[in-house]
């Protein structure tokens, strides 16, 4: 049956990269169309992530949930569904914030409001997911069918983006889950973005956040200070 703790990893880097970001936005000095662009760019990559990661779990995994788990599935699933639905109308917000001002650097306080709002439905939905459906993955849903998730999200990333998304997860994942989750990628991959993944993402750790080891939730530090908004 499936292994989950691969979602839990997702878990801690969604939480830590949404939770940091009305920060970063807030740290733009309005006009600042540079570094606009550095914190816009960093914010559309893990809103793609975020609306894949939800996307495979509408298209696999509630359905399968459904059919398999009785009155289990059906007390909860709804209520997945309708938080989706509530983080994909706030990543609509911000996504068309964003768009605005990553060429104008002005307005940041508006979307960093919306960045707000978007992460606290989110904790709450990921928090509510880990208590009550994780559990019912592991009775209901198989192996091959719960890789279908992460298949989708593969499939739906920029290549070119790959290793910075696996080195956002790396950078507080169990090393025991990321072993499991690599063992399934070719063989090339398995060698190497053990490597590739940590350095790509403390480069763009350092180009987004002026550190490449931002705050870490699993230090229970998570709010970026200062210096980590204004490089």
């Amino acid at each position: 049956m499936a292994d989950v703790r691969d979602m839990y990893t997702a878990h801690v880097m969604l939480r830590r990269e949404f939770r940091l970001l009305p920060g970063l936005v807030r740290g733009v000095p309005p006009g600042d169309i540079k570094r606009a662009k550095i914190v816009a760019t960093h914010a559309e990559k893990i809103c793609l992530v975020l609306h894949l990661h939800h996307e495979g779990e509408d298209l696999v995994l509630w359905p399968l949930l459904l059919e398999r788990g009785g009155e289990q599935t059906s007390a909860i699933v709804p209520t997945m569904e309708e938080q989706h639905h509530g983080i994909e109308t706030a990543l609509r917000d911000v996504t068309e914030l964003l768009a605005a001002w990553k060429e104008s650097a002005r307005g940041g306080e508006l979307l960093a409001a919306s960045c707000e709002t978007l992460s606290a439905r989110l904790q709450e939905h990921m928090a509510m997911e880990e208590e009550r459906i994780l559990p019912l993955v592991e009775e209901h849903v198989t192996a091959a069918e719960w890789a279908q998730l992460g298949e989708h999200g593969l499939n739906g990333t920029p290549k070119q983006d790959l290793p910075l998304v696996l080195g956002m997860v790396m950078y507080e994942g169990d090393p025991l889950v990321l072993k499991e989750i690599l063992s399934k990628a070719p063989l090339a991959a398995r060698l190497v973005m053990p490597f590739v993944g940590p350095r790509v993402y403390a480069r763009h750790a350092r180009r987004v956040y002026g550190t490449p080891t931002p705050p870490r939730v699993g230090d229970g530090h998570i709010e970026p200070g200062p210096g980590l908004t204004s490089a």
